[in-house]
């Protein structure tokens, strides 16, 4: 049966049925893209697309959409997957991903059917097996330097009948500069033809985008092509510092590409204007990131030695494309450099024995000829081929009085392991740091399969350089001489930058060996003291001609120039707006896990994963320390039960991603029913509004707060436990009103210290829940999650209900628009369901008011003061002196008309003037947060988790 059915596939193909095949795949995706598959439609479809339908197992991919937002070189990248299974049984679904080997995936969902799985990022259990050791020795870390490194992140679960699959993946990089260029990356590789596909890349640069070109799509190797023309159905718009490209090819335009859905690269190249001073210095909510990548320097003079392994395993392929690029790199040779080569195997092959000669055209003629008569034998001898080389460039620079104003460099290619002498790693590396004694740096490049990476990375980290890949089968030259040219052109030396030591903490490295001309040094850190309103920087260096001393103040307080919200296709959540703190952690990261690389101590290495792993798990990274599992969310479920989905990753991207079931306790997804809340609100601009039953009346209040002010709203911490703190964020004030911006809140923080400490942070866009477990919700879909008292409701796009102990109940309003004006903004409004289990010792701008009443007394001019009716729905005598008389103080009001829960409901309300003075107790700056969790212990005062 199987070898009839592999006939019939053969020769429905060998009879020009490629086209029914493709008309099959179009009007199944078209057909049944929106996952609503009522059994009672009848789709038509020609007899050899059904029958091509039978044969193809797997789902179908409806949509593949990326966007990414790339803010002053950091990229958030969003990937997103949509399968649909329209047969009749169960079907495996995978979803596959490179993404680049530098990058941190951050979040991870699968929706598969009504289920729904969130990725929760979780320390890694130490590794001590001897397999653990060997894996961590075949694949090296994510401090990888490699141009084209690639990590393959893979998913699967099984797919319902008649049901879709969702998949979406989050990862963040910091994009490096090379050769004069920032190079962003997406691998478009669905394997099949995509319904709907679709790329978006914003960028936003402050210092304004000087460049930018997309490249044709390419697989493997970047070469240089004669077509330069971006992909079809590329659109690329552009202001001074926006930028706009998307990429959304048909499915005919798809098939021109590559039928088997293999697109390639989508690349996007470009590079931004820069000032001759201290280099680009972003400030943004306590956080910097400096940028320093200076131009029109002359060159420094080079002392460079060539160390090319020629054992026999380079014969053929790999020695001839080495050879052709070092005829071309040497030709790129500067008159004011010197150089030297030595060929290894089993035996060293020294072309210049005991100096480095002067580039002139005779010497560049002889070692072309004896690069030409190199030929591969032996063994691979690497420990000897080091040492001698590194002495041979020792002596030159003691002989010749080799100053800063020149920068000695060892190139090492190799494409295998050791094999003859020294053949132990760790004694190659101290015998390396040994020899080279922080006179030079070494570059290291592998070619091919064979080579111990982590070797050659260590020596390079180790002695200040960085270790290239080079794939067997890829075009070897072309890679050489493009890591070269980043090499090649050294601008400065002894780099330091320098910034008080009051003024900044936890800044990332600031002294460097080298800057080579199109790259970029990057330092990020925290301010101590957002208030100073200035940021001293100072850079020293050396270069060709003199010493560098350049210096600047950066104003502290430009948040409009460093602010992202509002700006076109930036609408990707609290991190993007948060991006110079991201950046901060990225670095911060990563040089911890170099650290930890090079280490050889066992206490260093323990202090340094623990802090890596850390901050990792603070700012939900992937890393070598953490790993990703899966935590299955109670929705609506299907009556069908089907395996919880898998997931894996090639080296250390993913280790352990496992489904998960629901804590016991979460209820079922409740009925959709209109909530039942009471007036007591805090919604809109921020617009207060309390609800004083007793006394049949209501009062309101504005609180003209600035953007980053987190307001306390319920302050109950030591009786019932909860407190309930709102951030505001800013926007302009709509043309011709009396206000200069407007605020809304952006973020609602629940906490709750009993009976165990947990809290709820909720965004426009998310939920977050953490009682010890930190789980990620969208709001775009309804679901509930909870445990330990806490339960939390979400009606998809609409509200948010975060219930405690039965007893209490806050209702969240989402705010969303589709096409916000320049004035408006994503926001929420918060408003109290049920208080009966806060106590009457509850503060907060909200709950202060919950036990108390209030009376309402009424002057009108001439007669004497009277108690007001407090039913009374009609609008008072305007002409009256109205007084509210509340915990003993007489506060002026005035009669004034509401909507509030999306407009449903009208209050009339008196309202208090001036930030709620007399009202309130105290100053409205009396109820300012120190930071979202600060749950305040009395009025006035902080306890910080």
């Amino acid at each position: 049966m199987i070898f009839l059915l592999w006939l019939c596939w053969g020769f429905s193909l060998t009879s020009g049925q490629q086209d029914s095949e493709l008309l099959a795949r179009y009007l199944e995706e078209t057909l049944m893209v929106d996952s609503n598959f009522p059994d009672h439609v009848v789709r038509r479809v020609p007899r050899q697309g059904r029958f091509l339908q039978r044969l193809e197992t797997r789902p179908r991919m409806a949509e593949f959409t990326v966007k990414s937002t790339i803010i002053s070189r950091y990229a958030f990248t969003t990937v997103s997957c949509t399968m649909v299974n329209s047969g009749s049984e169960a079907k495996e679904g995978t979803f596959e991903m490179q993404i680049p080997a530098a990058a941190f995936i951050s979040n991870f969902t699968m929706i598969i059917g009504d289920r729904i799985y969130h990725g929760e990022v979780t320390a890694k259990e130490k590794r001590t097996s001897k397999g653990a050791k060997e894996r961590d020795n075949k694949h090296s870390s994510p401090t990888d330097g490699g141009e084209n490194g690639v990590e393959t992140f893979k998913a699967s679960g099984t797919i319902p009948r008649k049901t879709q699959a969702i998949f979406t993946l989050h990862y963040e990089e910091l994009l490096q500069r090379r050769l004069g260029k920032y190079e962003y990356t997406v691998s478009v590789r669905p394997q099949q033809l995509v319904g709907r596909l679709r790329v978006e890349v914003n960028i936003l640069e402050n210092s304004g985008i000087s460049s930018l070109e997309v490249l044709p799509l390419q697989r493997g190797i970047k070469k240089v092509l004669d077509d330069i023309s971006p992909p079809p159905s590329t659109v690329i718009g552009q202001t001074k510092t926006l930028a706009k490209v998307t990429f959304s090819p048909s499915l005919v335009q798809q098939t021109q590409i590559a039928r088997n859905g293999i697109l390639g690269d989508f690349i996007v190249r470009y590079d931004v204007n820069r000032e001759p001073s201290v280099g680009d210095v972003q400030i943004l909510n306590g956080y910097f990131v400096h940028y320093f990548a200076p131009r029109d320097l002359p060159p420094l003079p080079k002392n460079v030695v060539f160390v090319l392994d020629i054992s026999a395993s380079m014969v053929g392929a790999k020695l001839r494309q080495t050879k052709d690029a070092l005829f071309t790199i040497l030709r790129d040779l500067r008159p004011e450099d010197h150089f030297n080569i030595i060929g290894f195997s089993n035996r060293l092959k020294v072309w210049q024995q005991d100096h480095l000669v002067p580039v002139t055209p005779n010497n560049i003629r002889d070692a072309k000829k004896y690069i030409h008569s190199m030929s591969p034998t032996g063994g691979t001898n690497i420990n000897e081929a080091v040492q001698t080389s590194a002495k041979l460039l020792n002596n030159y620079i003691a002989q010749n009085d080799i100053d800063a104003r020149s920068v000695s460099l060892m190139i090492f290619l190799t494409d295998g392991r050791p094999t003859v002498g020294e053949t132990q790693s760790s004694k190659i590396l101290s015998n390396t740091k040994e020899a080279i004694r922080e006179k030079f740096c070494l570059f290291t490049i592998g070619i091919g399969n064979d080579v111990d990476y982590r070797l050659l990375e260590r020596m390079s980290l180790e002695n200040c350089g960085i270790m290239r890949r080079i794939q067997e089968n890829e075009d070897a030259a072309a890679q050489l001489k493009g890591f070269y040219d980043e090499i090649g052109t050294p601008l400065l030396s002894d780099i330091r930058v320098d910034y008080p030591k009051d003024s900044v903490e936890q800044v990332t490295q600031n002294l460097f060996p080298n800057y080579f001309n199109g790259s970029e040094i990057v330092i990020a850190g925290k301010l101590i003291e957002r208030n100073s309103g200035k940021l001293h920087v100072e850079v020293t260096a050396s270069n060709a001609n003199k010493y560098i001393l350049l210096k600047t103040d950066v104003a502290i307080d430009v948040p409009s120039k460093n602010d992202i919200r509002g700006s076109p296709g930036m609408e990707d959540g609290k991190e993007a707006e948060n991006y110079a703190e991201r950046a901060w952690s990225y670095l911060t990261i990563k040089e911890l896990l170099t650290s930890w690389l090079k280490s050889d101590d066992s206490e260093e290495r323990e202090h340094l994963m623990d802090k890596a792993k850390s901050l990792a798990l603070t700012y939900n990274f992937i890393t070598p320390f953490t790993s990703l599992k899966m935590k299955e969310l109670q929705a609506d479920r299907p009556k069908e039960d089907h395996p919880s989905p898998s997931t894996e990753a090639i080296g250390e991207r993913v280790q352990s991603l496992q489904g998960h079931k629901v804590p016991p306790g979460v209820p079922k997804q409740p009925d959709k029913q209109r909530i039942k809340i009471s007036k007591t609100s805090a919604d809109g601009d921020p617009h207060f509004v309390i609800d004083f039953p007793s006394s049949k009346l209501a009062v309101c209040f504005n609180i003209d707060g600035q953007p980053g002010d987190i307001l306390r709203l319920v302050s109950d911490h030591n009786e019932s436990g909860v407190t309930v703190n709102g951030q505001l964020i800013g926007a302009p004030a709509p043309p011709n009103g009396h206000k200069k911006q407007r605020t809304y809140f952006s973020t609602i923080t629940i906490l709750s210290n009993k009976p165990e400490r947990s809290y709820v942070e909720i965004t426009p866009t998310k939920v977050i829940l953490d009682d010890g477990e930190r789980l990620i919700l969208p709001c775009d879909r309804s679901a509930t999650a909870g445990s330990s008292g806490l339960e939390v409701s979400i009606f998809a796009n609409s509200n948010v209900t975060v219930a405690i102990q039965g007893t209490i109940s806050f209702v969240i309003l989402i705010h969303q628009y589709k096409n916000p004006a320049p004035y408006q903004r994503n926001h929420l409004g918060f408003y109290i369901s049920n208080s009966k289990g806060l106590s009457p010792h509850s503060h907060g701008l909200l709950g202060q008011f919950l036990y108390h009443e209030v009376k309402l007394t009424q002057d009108p001019l001439g007669g004497s003061p009277q108690l007001a009716s407090q039913n009374s729905t009609k609008e008072p005598n305007p002409r009256a002196v109205n007084t509210l008389k509340v915990k003993g103080r007489l506060v002026p009001v005035v009669w004034k008309q509401r909507k509030i829960y999306n407009g449903e409901q009208e209050v009339n309300c008196w309202f208090a003037k001036n930030n709620a003075d007399k009202l309130i107790d105290g100053d409205y700056k009396d109820y300012l947060a120190a930071h979202p969790f600060d749950m305040g212990t009395g009025f006035g005062m902080t306890n910080r988790l």
